[in-house]
């Protein structure tokens, strides 16, 4: 690609074209720069700051310097990003993206760092088009080794390590951002390194399967695809199809499989797959479906996420079988009637988002594939791309719910978003309807909903409607009939419609230019329709409409009496609405339009006087936008008369004096003030005019006065000094050309032409710049001084002279921001060293600056004067706050207005852009709005934030008005204040000390505001910088002591509330922000030498010296210094906080302030300093519970430090199996895992045959894949030795070991552990846990003789504390003895076998949880051939019935803890259970079935049909299924009703068959309902045996007074229906459907009908898919709408009614039989035929309940017919009738046009109840 075609990309040559001698290409810039009216000084201006960037970059990194130096040019860098866009050499592009990744993957990194450098290098490969493949490779393991440090850590739990929230996702995005560039290999690295993972029962899973989703690159040239998916694409869409109940990760695969289809369109075929995938996003939407349906909870928490559905359906569209579509229209058609606005539910949201982003995610697609520039990514092949006739299909079946969402309860913005979409890609289906449902809102006046609603989907598709184009040329003419319509809108009561129909007007008036060109007529003959004469009458009206506002505005409150200072903030709201049309209205009209507005205008405002609150400022508005428009014209109307009047009325020098001014003076001043907002050049006209109004009225003593004054002189300093566009017209250089030549209609909608936009610039000449300075000479300099002397005490002046000077002074200074120099003065040195430079670059932004203030403009002895003599002249105080602010911050415009515009421009844009086409097709006052936004840009960061001594001097000031005595004014010194230190260099470094000064405990002059001021100032405002927590060693040593010590300060009062809450808030905040601040700050060898290459790297390059290698010593010898440093500040805050929290009249809060800080410094790469560990200890015993929770946690993690290593070595362990390594994947039992079963036969029962087992901890190794090196423990003698005596161990685990060989410290702790907390909410607690397995771990048994004695007390001590402490101590001992020598361990047994016997038989209601968690957390991650001892003690005997029912069940539950941890690897222990408990089935407790049916759930939980999984060694659902049949055989062939007559207790005496089955049937159901919820895969072929026998029991009524057995089989029933089938399992289910349906009991035949209706709606389209299935299932709905019993026949109806309205069935279907003649006596057979012919035209009747069809009048007619037949079939046409008019009462105007006249007069007579009185 040749250079200059590379510039523009393809476009016609930039503006001004750049010569070509640049020396380098840049990769992107940002276009709008080149339309600055400075553009030429920007190239070298950004050669200058690149190569600066490059060389200091370079030079930090190579002396090691990461702080300040690097992290300081890695901003400068993302600011250059900002300023210019990627404007450097794709050689330089590959540098930076390279020394980032180096940078971010140094694996010490302290967080905030990385945090940093990730976020610029996300920024640097944004656009991935930029790099191909060929230019950057990235390797994938750095990525990976910091996610799993990071989001995986090991020892963040334990308190060891602080990561941010934001941390997740930042990597996440990172690892998304260098997948394109991970190298071709990269695919079969990460699968072998994540597929051993992937044990579908363990927690590995979710993290394979996210890493699997994160990592996997997709986006390889289609000549590598056998090296990317196709190696797993097979594996893991048949692990998704396999699984069914929604396992957490099942969610991520379809992320994964949606980012796979989008960036391989057409290389993969996805048909086979299409129905189950829509299957399964239909029930993902979990909609409601029947009427009492119970849904499964993980159902609603691990849904798809409908984003990630949206993209992988765009995806799929296309290609040649349009298979995807079909689908599509079916999934619309299926859910349409939940879109009805009637409906509502939790699920709304969802569907909401399907039809917002499902045209979006469309548009994308096809303008990916028809107007995209090429890039390197692969394109998509043509013969899968989008064809009109795709698009139009898929217009045409999403249309129908955007329609009728356009009125939802969740509001139409949803509707509004989509119709904007899909207008872009179809008018002609789209604007029509939508126009249909607005012109009648526009006429009705009782539904307010309805209009707003339609108005805001019309502005979504107001540009596609205005351009027209060659689908729908007609676009244009609805524009008027529908403005026209609009404008009753402007409605002064109602504000919402008020504010709607402003953005509809201001829309189209911004779209369309307003101009009269009735004259063309005579010169064209093809505009005969477009009567646009109309628009210069529309303008007007538009005016007239606005006036009336106004005026009612004033009428309503006469505001005068009520002296409110502000506007109301919906008038504000309004205020801003009208001004912001009626410009808009103004600048799209032509010269005479215009000029009749104008003269319609001042009459209207000269001709009544406002007051100047409300009114006035709407009507002042009007007047300035319509000046703005043509400004020469409207001055002249307006400046002289507006003097005139004002000069007349201040003749007399009494007025000067008044309070109280005369309206008319007020009026015609803010008038003035408001006009003068226009282009500078032309206001020089009227200079002396408008200067001696100034001289007159700004000394006005009226506040109000001369407050307008001020503004007057704010904005002629405005205006004469910014650079700013004058116009915004949609039509570069505006409408005034005679019509023949330039024809407006044609400019309808068109967008704004980048390369040529002519934006008329005002650029101040230096006639202005003279006026302006003339302006601060005779009016700033005066008022400074007057201040300079009052502060001296040379001059008195009075409160409100002083305000007055102040406040001219703060108009003078806002308004002459960009054109007064940035102040001057000496830098602040020495705040931090550094051995790079950290200078600021100046950005030039169009005006050379004049030195106008010698020293600092603003004299603050005024400060003092007014703190010393009268503090509480807060409005002074505000004043000079605000100038502060404004001196330190302002350059002509302010951040926060900035931020605010850069969003609204970006609503705006998103509400009028052009997804389609791309490309800046944007109008063109949104480009010039951009342009605008990109030189402001450039004044906010012009000044670059070096900390000057004029700096530090106002900084200073504000921390004294922060620390002042009033609230008010502290609060808003503090906001100014958290600004200006966010905005300076290292500033905060030189405050933090003045700060704690107040906090000083010596100090007694400290009065409790300036106390709490600099609580606050530390504290610091949401978004700012908060002092008390900067991650800095420098700065926490000093503020964390004092925030402690604080406490014993004078000022300090815990009985005040609101300080209390400060230090909470402070304490909190510490908190919730700390992260762990770095020791090391090492730079590895691969980041210097990328260094050296990017500060070699010419084009652009500055001259500069090479680094000497002495430099790089020096460098390397300060790293090493800050290294010692940073460990040094760290002992020593450890040790001050001690100190701090040791003193002794210390209020109790500050010590827990302090305990709370020092817990947040353990790390995980350094060992707490030894008296920091005594102090922990030692806490564990404190009074308060708070410290002794705060000293667990921690003494946990001192012991985590403490950990010693232990030794691991590789195996093979096919070697250890003796079987060879499977050649394919096969997870499951196989010969080489079976090794890790356990087996009672080989478990290691001596020393020898324990030390010869090889122990595999991790439950998930073996089961999928073996791990390239499988890793175990090495044998007893390598690992670190046991048994030491106190003399081996460290000092740090001598104080440990002192306190735990103490019996009273035991004891005390021990009673402290078994103290309830809070009553009834204590749960097993991991933290104590943790503690004791430390203990055990890393000193083995030396305790236990100490605690064995408590233990056995506890143990025999029922009470719930005391249960749970010793379910604690015992999981950490299990667990601890991980490494302990044969003989320990068996001793360790010897004790806790007795223990947990007591313990199991004293279980209790309250403690069964705990000994359960105690259980599983012993079990988890451990080998179970270790763990014999506590499994064969388990298994003893579960339910022996000794302890009562409850007992058993507990047992039990602690037993199913133990082996759901050990998953696969216990078939043995499986059976055997399996084996107990069969016979004991028909257990009568509930709560013991309950509990059997939750671990029969466990037990078959490993039996899975995953693919390439081998049949399990555990047991089978299949096997024990056909045992339980064979019991049930008795109830299964009765076929009377099943009752339920077992009575709660043990009869004597054998029961008969038909009680034991009952009874069996119970436990039964509890094992289906909870494998439910739980199991991977249902057993479908199993289940269906069972269900004629749950149709029969099920009950029909809902009534909860039923046994449990029928609730239990209802509730059953309706989870299996939910379930998801296979289609090999559809026949088989609907077979047992039919033969239920020929029952004898009535009961079993309506229940086939509620499970039908679910079932088919949660597998629709594997049905649909399945012709026989359909036909199947419409001759059982239908064969049982014959059924003799009537309850069944309605429930048939109904079933049909609904299939139909899910366009299950269609209506063409022979369903329709006549019901026969009418007659009144009927034979039995005959009526039910009759009924069930009336059911089923009121079934098709009921189907639609939103519409009318075209068949609809005539079924009603039949219907109708049989108005007088037996019951009960009048009863169902009565039904039916009514039905109708209740869901077509709505819309029945709309309605009625589907029927003829005739049937109108009969339905009417139908639906209007007779009369009573006739």
């Amino acid at each position: 690609m040749e250079p200059a075609e590379r510039a523009g990309g393809g476009e016609p040559p930039e503006p001004g074209g750049r010569p070509e001698p640049r020396g380098f290409v840049p990769q992107k810039e940002i276009v709008y720069n080149k339309l600055l009216p400075y553009a030429e000084r920007l190239d070298a201006e950004s050669d200058l700051q690149l190569a600066q960037i490059k060389c200091n970059l370079g030079r930090a990194v190579q002396l090691q310097e990461l702080w300040p130096g690097g992290l300081f040019w890695t901003r400068k860098l993302s600011t250059y990003i900002r300023l210019y866009g990627r404007k450097f050499s794709k050689e330089d592009h590959v540098l930076f993206i390279k020394l980032l990744y180096e940078l971010v993957s140094i694996p010490k990194l302290e967080i905030s760092m990385m945090q940093g450098f990730a976020r610029l290098l996300i920024n640097l490969l944004k656009k991935k088009e930029l790099l191909s493949r060929d230019d950057l490779e990235l390797p994938w393991r750095p990525l990976y080794d910091m996610v799993e440090r990071i989001l995986y850590s090991k020892t963040e739990h334990l308190g060891l390590n602080w990561f941010p929230n934001s941390v997740e996702n930042i990597l996440k995005t990172l690892v998304k951002s260098c997948r394109p560039y991970f190298p071709a290999d990269a695919t079969a690295e990460m699968l072998e390194e994540w597929r051993p993972l992937m044990c579908p029962f363990d927690v590995t899973m979710q993290k394979a399967i996210t890493y699997f989703e994160i990592f996997l690159p997709t986006s390889l040239p289609p000549e590598l695809h056998h090296k990317g998916f196709k190696l797993w694409f097979d594996e893991l869409v048949g692990l998704w199809v396999s699984v069914q109940n929604l396992p957490q990760w099942e969610g991520q695969l379809v992320n994964l499989f949606a980012r796979l289809a989008t960036d391989n369109i057409g290389y993969i075929d996805w048909d086979p797959y299409v129905p189950k995938i829509f299957t399964r996003i239909l029930r993902s939407l979990n909609l409601p479906v029947g009427s009492s349906q119970v849904l499964v909870p993980r159902f609603l928490t691990n849904a798809y996420d409908i984003g990630h559905a949206v993209i992988w359906i765009t995806a799929m569209m296309g290609g040649p079988s349009k298979l995807v579509q079909k689908h599509l229209a079916g999934l619309f058609n299926s859910i349409s009637s939940f879109y009805h606005p009637s409906n509502n539910g939790r699920w709304l949201n969802k569907l909401m988002k399907l039809l917002q982003r499902l045209p979006n995610s469309v548009v994308r697609r096809l303008h990916r594939e028809r107007y995209k520039k090429p890039s390197w990514l692969t394109p998509v092949p043509d013969s899968h791309k989008l064809t009109d006739q795709d698009v139009t299909d898929f217009v045409q079946c999403i249309i129908q719910p955007v329609l009728l969402a356009m009125f939802s309860k969740t509001g139409s913005l949803e509707a509004a978003q989509a119709l904007q979409n899909l207008a872009l890609m179809r008018p002609e289906l789209v604007i029509p309807p939508v126009l249909e449902r607005t012109y009648p809102a526009l006429e009705t006046l009782t539904e307010p909903h309805q209009l707003t609603a339609t108005l805001s989907c019309v502005i979504g598709v107001a540009r596609s409607l205005v351009s027209g184009g060659r689908w729908f040329p007609e676009g244009p003419t609805h524009m008027l009939p529908l403005l026209m319509r609009a404008l009753p809108g402007v409605d002064p009561n109602d504000f919402s419609k008020c504010m709607i129909t402003f953005q509809f007007i201001a829309t189209f008036s911004t779209l369309v230019p307003l101009v009269d060109c009735s004259s063309v007529l005579q010169e064209r003959s093809d505009l005969t329709e477009v009567r646009t004469f109309y628009l210069l009458n529309y303008a007007l009206f538009g005016l007239f409409r606005c006036f009336g506002l106004i005026e009612s505005s004033t009428l309503e409150q006469t505001r005068e009496e009520t002296e409110t200072e502000k506007m109301t903030h919906l008038e504000s709201l309004v205020e801003l609405g009208l001004s912001s049309t009626f410009s808009t209205i103004l600048t799209q009209c032509s010269k005479e339009i215009f000029m009749v507005a104008l003269q319609k205008v001042f009459n209207f405002s000269t001709s009544h006087i406002f007051e100047t609150r409300v009114a006035g400022r709407m009507v002042a508005d009007m007047c300035r936008a319509a000046v703005k428009c043509c400004p020469e014209e409207s001055l002249k109307l307006f400046v002289p008369h507006c003097c005139s009047v004002i000069t007349q009325l201040t003749m007399n020098d009494d007025v000067l004096n008044d309070e109280e001014l005369d309206k008319e003076l007020l009026w015609n001043l803010q008038l003035l003030s408001e006009i003068t907002r226009v282009d500078g050049r032309k206001l020089l006209l009227y200079r002396e005019q408008l200067v001696k109004i100034l001289q007159r009225t700004l000394h006005l003593t009226c506040k109000q006065g001369y407050t307008l004054s001020c503004n007057l002189l704010h904005h002629l300093l405005r205006s004469t000094t910014l650079i700013y566009p004058t116009e915004y017209c949609s039509v570069p250089g505006g409408f005034d050309k005679p019509p023949s030549e330039y024809f407006p209609i044609k400019d309808w909608g068109k967008p704004g032409d980048l390369w040529n936009l002519g934006i008329q610039w005002h650029v101040p000449s230096s006639e202005e710049v003279s006026f302006a300075f003339y302006l601060l000479d005779s009016f700033l300099q005066p008022e400074l001084l007057k201040l300079q002397h009052c502060g001296d005490g040379k001059l008195e002046m009075s409160r409100d002279d002083i305000l007055q000077s102040l406040t001219i002074v703060h108009n003078c200074l806002i308004g002459s921001g960009n054109l007064l120099p940035p102040l001057k003065g000496e830098p602040v040195t020495n705040l931090v060293p550094s051995m790079v430079s950290l200078e600021e670059t100046k950005l030039y932004t169009g005006l050379e600056y004049v030195q106008y203030f010698k020293q600092n403009p603003f004299p603050s002895p005024i400060i003092d004067h007014i703190l010393a003599n009268s503090e509480d002249d807060t409005k002074s105080l505000f004043l000079i706050i605000k100038i502060i602010g404004d001196l330190l911050q302002f350059q002509g415009s302010h951040k926060h207005e900035f931020d605010s515009r850069w969003k609204s421009f970006n609503l705006v844009k998103k509400s009028m852009e052009n997804r389609l086409h791309g490309k800046k097709q944007h109008i063109r006052a949104l480009l010039i709005d951009r342009v605008m936004l990109q030189h402001e840009l450039r004044t906010l960061t012009v000044e670059g934030c070096e900390y000057k001594k004029i700096h530090q001097d106002m900084i200073r000031d504000l921390l004294r008005l922060s620390t002042s005595s009033y609230s008010q004014v502290r609060n808003k010194a503090q906001q100014t204040f958290f600004a200006a230190l966010g905005a300076y260099n290292f500033c905060c470094r030189d405050i933090i000390p003045l700060v704690l000064e107040f906090l000083r405990p010596d100090r007694q002059d400290v009065t409790q505001q300036q106390f709490k001021g600099a609580l606050y100032c530390l504290l610091g405002n949401h978004s700012g910088v908060c002092l008390a927590n900067l991650h800095d060693w420098d700065c926490i040593v000093q503020t964390w002591p004092a925030i402690v010590s604080s406490g014993l300060s004078q000022a300090m009062s815990l009985e005040k509330p609101s300080i209390v809450r400060l230090f909470d808030d402070l304490a909190e905040k510490i908190h919730r922000q700390y992260e762990t601040i770095g020791l090391d700050f090492t730079i590895p060898k691969s980041c210097v030498a990328i260094a050296e290459l990017l500060q070699q790297s010419k084009n652009p390059s500055i001259k500069q010296i090479l680094l000497s290698p002495e430099k790089i010593k020096e460098g390397i010898k300060r790293q090493q210094e800050k290294n010692a440093d940073a460990v040094r500040n760290y002992e020593n805050l450890v040790d001050t906080l001690l100190d701090g929290v040791e003193q002794r009249n210390l209020p109790w809060k500050f010590e827990h302030i302090g305990i709370g800080l020092l817990s947040l410094l353990l790390r995980d790469d350094r060992v707490l300093p030894l008296h920091a560990i005594r102090f922990f200890v030692e806490n564990l015993n404190h009074d308060a519970i708070v410290v002794r929770k705060m000293a667990i946690s921690a003494v946990a993690g001192i012991l985590k430090q403490l950990k010693r290593t232990h030794k691991k070595l590789t195996i093979n362990p096919c070697e250890i199996s003796g079987y060879p390594k499977p050649t394919q994947i096969t997870a499951g039992d196989r010969p080489d895992n079976h090794w890790l079963h356990y087996d009672s036969k080989t478990i290691p029962r001596t020393k020898k045959e324990w030390e010869s087992s090889c122990f595999v901890e991790k439950t998930h190794w073996g089961y999928y894949t073996w791990p390239k090196n499988m890793v175990v423990y090495a044998g007893v003698e390598e690992q670190p030795k046991l048994g030491r005596s106190r003399e081996d161990m460290t000092e740090a685990e001598q104080i440990i070991f002192d306190h735990f060989s103490d019996p009273k410290f035991v004891e005390q702790l021990i009673t402290f552990l078994s103290l309830e907390d809070r009553k009834g909410k204590d749960k097993f607690n991991p933290r104590r846990f943790c503690l004791f397995k430390g203990i055990f771990r890393n000193f083995d048994d030396a305790f236990l003789p100490v605690l064995k004695p408590h233990l056995e007390r506890l143990v025999a001590d029922s009470h719930e504390s005391t249960q749970r402490c010793v379910a604690e101590i015992i999981a950490g001992l299990i667990r601890g003895s991980k490494h302990w020598t044969f003989e320990k361990v068996e001793k360790l047994w010897e004790l806790l076998c007795p223990l947990l016997r007591t313990a199991l038989s004293n279980i209790t209601v309250e403690t069964y949880n705990d000994w359960g968690a105690c259980i599983a957390t012993s079990c988890e991650s451990r080998d179970p051939r270790k763990l014999h001892w506590l499994f064969e003690l388990l298994l003893e005997s579960p339910l022996s019935g000794e302890g009562g029912s409850f007992v058993d069940a507990c047992r039990l539950y602690v037993l199913q803890g133990g082996l759901a941890q050990q998953e696969w690897r216990v078939p043995e222990l499986l059976h055997r259970l399996l084996k107990y408990l069969e016979p004991k089935l028909t257990q009568v407790y509930k709560n013991v079935r309950e509990r059997i049916g939750s671990v029969l759930t466990y037990i078959f939980m490993i039996d899975v049909s995953l693919p390439n999984t081998a049949p399990t060694t555990s047991p089978h659902v299949p096997e024990f299924t056909a045992r339980i049949l064979e019991k049930l055989k008795p109830l299964m062939d009765v076929d009377e009703e099943i009752q339920n007559h077992v009575m709660e207790e043990n009869g004597i005496g054998e029961e008969d068959e038909r009680t034991q089955g009952i009874k069996l049937l119970k436990t039964i159901l509890k094992w289906l309902m909870a494998s439910a919820g739980r199991s991977f895969s249902t057993a479908v072929t199993e289940q269906l045996q069972l269900l004629p026998l749950f149709f029969k029991i099920a009950p029909v009524e809902n009534d909860n007074s039923y046994d449990e057995l029928k609730r239990d089989a209802k509730l059953c029933l309706s989870l299996m229906s939910q379930g998801l089938l296979y289609p090999h399992q559809v026949p088989l289910v609907l077979q047992v459907l039919k033969q239920t349906a020929r029952s004898s009991s009535w009961h079993a035949r309506y229940t086939v009908l509620t499970y039908l209706q679910t079932m088919v709606f949660y597998n629709l389209f594997i049905f649909l898919n399945n012709e026989d299935a359909v036909k199947d299932i419409r001759w059982l709905v239908i064969s049982l709408l014959e059924d003799e019993q009537l309850e069944v026949r309605e429930m048939a109806a109904t079933t049909l009614s609904g299939l139909l309205q899910c366009n299950f069935l269609t209506m063409d279907s022979p369903i329709k039989r006549d019901p026969g003649s009418v007659g009144d006596t009927i034979p039995s057979a005959e009526l039910v035929k009759r009924h069930a012919g009336v059911l089923g035209l009121g079934a098709c009747v009921l189907s639609s309940p939103y519409d009318v069809p075209t068949w609809m009048p005539q079924l009603l007619m039949n219907l109708s017919a049989h108005l007088n037949d037996p019951q009960p079939i009048e009863m169902t046409v009565k039904k039916t009738l009514s039905n109708f008019r209740r869901t077509h009462h709505d819309n029945w105007q709309e309605h009625k046009q589907q029927f003829t006249d005739d049937q109108l007069l009969v339905l009417t007579d139908l639906l209007v109840s007779p009369c009573y009185y006739a």
